[in-house]
């Protein structure tokens, strides 16, 4: 709804979802940068092109400069890895920005700079076996493709990794601005839309992670069917502390982090922490009866959702 001061002038509420989400979460970005090592070769792109009599431009050969080496290709994996954390620990907000419940901040938080230890000693690696790479792919790997010129110096690489969190409030916007009836209209469909739509996909993702816990849960209760030296034995299938632990951490997470207050995922919420109160590890790897218990549980939550 819009609001006027008496002077003809409109101003726009702020979204409720929107003020909920900038008092509970906070932005985080983590940049991982990195050489890939690829160049393009334009003197064999035109060898290729030529040997085929095809256009200039119908192909360009790509050099990967440290091909198959080990060192180099850690680092680009660990960027996956951080890559994949993220994922896991945050919701979508906008490009690379991700949301992050400020309940979350401080293990998120040790978790950084877990990686950042490992990222940075994965490149101290990589740099001082540097230039014994360069020269191996001199005489294995390059062949007579190799050019000393391709190869920056040690100093120029290892500018090209870094490893930084950013973190921000989330922007309520300048909802005081003077503008036009009409344009107040829009934008504040537009703005309670994308609130709205924002805070739908944080809490679709939160029910996608009750459940995925939650499958595994049940999964890992299962006994199954094996046959060993031609005899049939009926064998536990393993549990692991992990899982155990991140249904129990996503239950007290949501207890402070549910902006819409949804009452499925709050229902779901409750019934698993209730299903685990008191359950180690130690007792679904011992006790049949109590793996029995815990999936029927578990099942029973998950067949809310369907499934």
């Amino acid at each position: 709804m819009d609001v006027t001061n008496g002077t003809n002038e409109t101003f726009l509420k702020k979204p409720e979802h929107i003020v909920s989400l900038a008092s509970s979460c906070v932005l985080v970005d983590v940049d991982t940068r990195v050489w890939t090592a690829t160049m393009q070769d334009k003197q064999i792109s035109e060898e290729v092109t030529q040997a085929k009599k095809a256009d200039s431009d119908a192909g360009k050969f790509v050099k990967h400069l440290l091909a198959k080496n080990l060192e180099h290709k850690r680092v680009l994996n660990y960027r996956q890895t951080v890559y994949n954390w993220m994922q896991r620990r945050t919701y979508d907000w906008a490009g690379s920005q991700r949301i992050l419940p400020s309940v979350e901040l401080p293990r998120f938080m040790k978790e950084f700079g877990q990686h950042e230890t490992t990222f940075n000693g994965l490149v101290a690696d990589f740099i001082k076996a540097y230039p014994t790479i360069v020269s191996n792919m001199a005489f294995v790997a390059q062949g007579d493709m190799f050019r000393r010129e391709d190869y920056p110096s040690v100093n120029e690489v290892f500018s090209k990794f870094s490893i930084r969190l950013y973190t921000s409030e989330v922007p309520l916007g300048d909802f005081r601005c003077k503008i036009a009836n009409e344009l107040a209209s829009d934008l504040q469909v537009h703005y309670e839309r994308q609130a709205r739509d924002l805070v739908d996909g944080i809490i679709n993702r939160q029910k996608e992670q009750l459940v995925e816990v939650m499958k595994s849960l049940s999964h890992c209760c299962e006994t199954e069917t094996v046959v060993e030296n031609g005899e049939i034995k009926i064998k536990r299938r393993k549990l692991y502390d992990t899982t155990l632990q991140r249904a129990i951490e996503l239950c007290n997470t949501f207890a402070e982090f549910n902006v819409s207050q949804d009452p499925a995922l709050e229902e779901a919420r409750v019934s698993l922490l209730r299903a685990l109160e008191g359950v180690t590890i130690d007792q679904l790897r011992d006790s049949d009866t109590k793996r029995v218990v815990v999936k029927e549980s578990v099942d029973d939550i998950l067949s809310k959702f369907g499934i």
